[in-house]
């Protein structure tokens, strides 16, 4: 069994299509549909089955594709940890991160950490809570920023950078929007504006609602940040947002006002996966971020 053949049953998986999986690779069709053949004379086993122009894989086949996409992974990355050991200030670091982290947290690390390695490339991917989770988990990315940091994973090590307040954003021409502080309870009444379920920051509003006594009633959703503030703005209700969101402006038409009762928080920072070593590219950014948000305790 080769790589090569493993390489080329991936592609044609993934693509349905021999001819489209040879252009991809730049390789003649003839010679993948080969070595496809031999991959299947030496299992014994038909991995694939004709529908017209496309192919589908088997049931064997599907069992098949998921180890052999593990076992590349892990091929892959060991080949990324041998490149990196011969010249870790060259290597590429793969982030993941939410996107209420996106427009201030991550630019000023990255722009912190390439001033003292310019050469380092980084690979970013945004997701949702979950998806960078499981990405951890399956290779896919090496270090992930959060909010909250997940503490009962046993797959995943958290690190807590700091923790945020969470703040009610509610249009300027809002009642409220005048006063220093609120409590939470103020807002049993109004319009909320939150992410759709399953996204994390509105599980925090849900269950910080909850503890203030009362059910939020959810008039809009939106699936970013922008969406959200943009809603707020016109006046479709109010939202929770963390600090960090609008730490540097608050958007237009809006007013940001502290929460003091119940004090609502969450934690932001990293996970990496707990059972495999990180690369050392990877580990130099790792104990980078921990050192940088460190030094910003100091100076408070």
């Amino acid at each position: 069994m080769e790589l090569r053949q493993l390489r080329y049953f991936i592609e044609v998986a993934r693509r349905e299509h021999v001819s489209e999986a040879a252009e991809h690779l730049h390789v003649a069709q003839s010679a993948i549909s080969r070595q496809i053949a031999n991959l299947e004379d030496e299992l014994g086993v038909e991995l694939f089955q004709r529908e017209g122009r496309n192919v589908k894989l088997t049931s064997i086949g599907k069992l098949f594709l998921e180890h052999t996409e593990t076992a590349m992974k892990a091929i892959d990355y060991a080949k990324e940890q041998v490149d990196e050991y011969l010249d870790p200030e060259r290597g590429t670091i793969k982030i993941g991160f939410p996107t209420s982290l996106s427009s201030h947290l991550l630019p000023t690390i990255i722009s912190a950490f390439k001033e003292n390695h310019p050469n380092v490339a980084f690979h970013l991917r945004q997701g949702s809570y979950k998806f960078l989770i499981e990405s951890v988990k399956k290779r896919d990315i090496n270090i992930a920023f959060l909010g909250p940091v997940p503490v009962d994973d046993e797959d995943i090590e958290g690190h807590i950078l700091f923790t945020e307040k969470i703040l009610a954003l509610v249009p300027s021409s809002h009642p409220l929007a005048t006063q220093e502080n609120l409590r939470l309870r103020d807002l049993r009444n109004e319009d909320f504006v939150l992410f759709p379920n399953g996204f994390v920051l509105r599980k925090i509003a849900v269950d910080a609602c909850k503890q203030a006594g009362f059910m939020p009633n959810i008039s809009s959703e939106g699936e970013d940040l922008d969406a959200i503030k943009g809603l707020v703005s016109a006046g479709m209700g109010i939202t929770l947002l963390p600090e960090s969101t609008v730490s540097e402006t608050t958007p237009r038409f809006t007013t940001k006002i502290p929460i003091h009762t119940p004090e609502v928080k969450r934690t932001v920072g990293m996970i990496i996966p707990r059972n495999r070593n990180l690369a050392p590219s990877d580990q130099i950014f790792y104990e980078f971020v921990k050192s940088f948000f460190a030094m910003l305790e100091q100076y408070k």
